[in-house]
């Protein structure tokens, strides 16, 4: 699919707020960039943004019910003012170590581990790395690129975030998991770029003293990351390529 990419012009205003506007996924692809500024009339909502860029791109407007807004890098309504210098996101649906990561956060007092790399992900070596004495179990799930979508030949995907937001939200998860169940504790890691058939592109690694709330956290951790954290996926097949859509929990901007 092809979209018909023009320049977006600035609009200014006498009594205005100016934002900056970040694009990512399918919505990068429709707009042509992956940033721009905006100038608002004082009191416009978050909502004013994707109604300004989908009045330019009508491929915007016909993907309104499965967007979401990001202020500052958190989730927010249409409907939120808007505020002098905000960042303001417009997020697709969702697609849902060792080496350098990008980005990392680890929380006490647990020691829950976050990460994002474009790095091979070993998960294994993390595995032993956060295992404690007191841990009887811990499980590993990991996700890994299979060669195929509903007998569609796939080369490869290629994965991006809004990785500022996408770590902080990891984050939260974890913890919430890790107050919920009796674990000790959880890492959340995900690798971003492009990722060869039988990569490994996620690992959830939750540790306890006992199986159960381990197999119970990991399941919970690695669901909760692909419907909530904002990570897209670009599958390139023998004979095309497409983002991957997803879907958003309709409870985080309540």
């Amino acid at each position: 699919m092809r979209w018909n990419r023009r320049k977006i012009q600035p609009v200014c205003y006498h009594d205005n707020v100016r934002v900056q506007v970040l694009f990512f996924g399918l919505l990068r692809d429709i707009a042509g960039q992956s940033q721009t500024s905006l100038e608002l009339p004082a009191g416009a909502t978050a909502g004013a943004v994707f109604d300004h860029f989908a009045s330019q791109f009508p491929s915007l407007a016909e993907l309104k019910r499965s967007v979401m807004l990001a202020r500052n890098e958190e989730f927010t309504a249409a409907g939120t003012p808007l505020a002098d210098g905000d960042v303001i996101a417009l997020l697709p649906p969702v697609s849902g170590g060792a080496g350098p990561w990008i980005h990392q956060m680890v929380t006490e007092p647990q020691g829950n581990f976050y990460g994002l790399t474009r790095e091979p992900i070993d998960a294994a070596a993390l595995a032993r790395q956060l295992l404690q004495p007191r841990d009887g179990a811990f499980v590993n799930f990991e996700g890994v690129v299979r060669d195929n979508t509903k007998g569609r030949a796939t080369k490869y995907l290629d994965y991006e975030c809004y990785e500022a937001m996408a770590i902080k939200l990891m984050a939260q998860i974890g913890d919430e998991i890790t107050a919920a169940h009796p674990i000790s504790r959880i890492a959340l890691v995900h690798r971003l770029g492009r990722m060869e058939i039988g990569e490994t592109s996620v690992a959830v690694i939750a540790f306890s003293p006992h199986r159960k709330p381990a197999f119970d956290a990991a399941l919970e951790g690695i669901n909760k990351l692909k419907k909530l954290v904002p990570i897209w996926k670009k599958e390139y097949f023998v004979d095309g390529e497409v983002w991957v859509d997803g879907e958003w929990d309709e409870s985080l901007t309540r």
